[in-house]
């Protein structure tokens, strides 16, 4: 029974990204904390800055990372958590309003669903959907600054929302995705919301924080205050723009430049002292190619930031510029460039830190899923299994014993004692035909004899 329930338990968590696609099985330990069960993670060719351009590399991708997943946790995969990022996610603000019939009663949860489904009528730009409506604030009477309203009295309930929209197209695209490599969509997930669950701390959000998640094709952003998210953005700049510069600028192979920035990248190359010459084999037997640790830091420097200089835009449209104690958190594979916390706090004057998914995990990971590359999988783990306690406290599963089991109890007792009864009375018929056949039985020859 343990077994099957551990089963009911797990989540599956798929991130599609630009440069990888992740799969992530796990299920949360007795102690609350994140137990990993598998990791399945390839490269990926078929997104392009967070969107779908090529469903068949992309089908072969998730089906190759959730068969890995597969494989480490011993579990068949087939209903997963996915994200969702790119350059079509939009954000705005929007005020709801519902008067309520009678204001003697308390408001209870069907009032704010019944909010949060008008917001979902909004009139948007044709081919836009709504991914995630976020409540910030609620307002009883113009009694502003209520977080949680459920048990007032009142007759004007209000709300302030965050609402994310994306493109229909991006969405159907993934679903698609997911549907050829025979899975289910169980729920969709912002990717910067899903980060910021696996690396902000609630003291970070309370305080005022801005999570920078820099991917392979773009860099998401996610402002938090007061324990809200209160602007969300997506810029459609990456690790990928920066490793086409170092191709272009040092004149090498695609493969080559992804290496030199993995391998030597640095964004500061003020702090470069020894200036090591890097050598890159040529092409057919032509000499290698000498590249100047500096200059390659020179490269990277001037694209990292100019993709700061957007995040520092979107911080300041987001009206919170003065208020986040708790600064910038960067995460994603672009945070392993060597320094980029350090160019951060001198580019934007905020104190900044690298975010590591390690705090919610249980003790015996994996190394490697400690990594930021590793955030945003995390965080859709993290959501898929609190989107399952919701619904099991909302619809609790009551097992009850089958009526023909209840009803077999007495027989089948009766059904032993009767057995046994049979089995004691055959026992004696044996003994007594085996008496009964030894007196009948005529002398034997040699027994005559004596």
């Amino acid at each position: 029974m343990e077994n099957i329930m551990n089963k009911h338990d797990i989540v599956v968590a798929l991130d599609i990204g630009t440069t990888k696609v992740c799969a992530i099985a796990g299920r949360r330990n007795e102690h609350g904390k994140l137990e990993i069960l598998g990791v399945g993670k390839v490269a990926s060719t078929g997104v392009l800055r967070g969107v779908v351009s090529n469903i068949e590399k992309t089908v072969k991708a998730i089906s190759e990372a959730v068969a890995a997943a597969e494989r480490n946790s011993g579990y068949p995969v087939k209903r997963v958590h996915v994200g969702i990022a790119g350059q079509h996610i939009r954000s705005l603000q929007h005020r709801g309003i519902l008067v309520r019939e009678n204001e003697q009663s308390e408001i209870d949860h069907k009032d704010i669903e019944k909010l949060i489904s008008d917001m979902h009528k909004l009139v948007l730009p044709p081919g836009d959907k709504i991914i995630h409506v976020i409540p910030q604030e609620y307002i009883v009477d113009n009694e502003q600054g209520i977080l949680d309203p459920v048990g007032m009295s009142g007759i004007r309930l209000e709300a302030n929302f965050h609402i994310i929209t994306g493109q229909i197209a991006a969405s159907k695209n993934i679903n698609r995705c997911i549907e050829k490599s025979n899975l289910e969509v169980v729920d969709v997930t912002l990717e910067p919301i899903a980060s910021a669950l696996a690396v902000l701390s609630e003291e970070e959000k309370e305080a005022g924080v801005a999570l920078v998640d820099i991917g392979g094709g773009t860099t998401d952003v996610a402002i938090f205050h007061e324990g809200i998210i209160r602007h969300t953005a997506v810029i459609p700049f990456g690790g990928n723009i920066i490793t086409k510069d170092i191709k272009e600028g040092c004149t090498v192979m695609q493969d080559q430049a992804e290496k030199l920035k993995v391998k030597f990248g640095a964004v500061q190359a003020d702090e470069i002292v020894n200036n090591r010459i890097i050598a890159i084999p040529g092409l057919k037997g032509r000499d290698p190619k000498e590249i100047s640790e500096r200059n390659l830091a020179l490269i990277i420097q001037a694209r990292v930031e100019e993709i700061l200089d957007y995040v520092v835009w979107e911080i300041r449209r987001s009206g919170f510029e003065r208020k986040l104690i708790g600064g910038i958190v960067i995460t994603g594979g672009g945070s392993l460039l060597e320094g980029i916390d350090r160019l951060t706090e001198f580019h934007t004057g905020m104190n900044t830190r690298i975010g590591t998914p390690i705090e919610r995990l249980a003790h015996g990971y994996e190394e490697r899923v400690t990594s930021p590359v590793f955030s945003t999988a995390i965080g859709l783990l993290l959501k898929g299994l609190d989107t399952l306690e919701k619904e099991r406290l909302l619809n609790p599963v009551v097992e009850e014993v089958p009526a023909a089991e209840t009803e077999m109890e007495e027989p089948v007792e009766e059904m032993v004692q009767e057995t046994a009864n049979r089995n004691e009375s055959t026992w004696f018929e044996k003994i007594f035909t085996k008496t009964k056949e030894f007196f009948e039985a005529e002398p034997d020859s040699d027994f005559d004899k004596y």
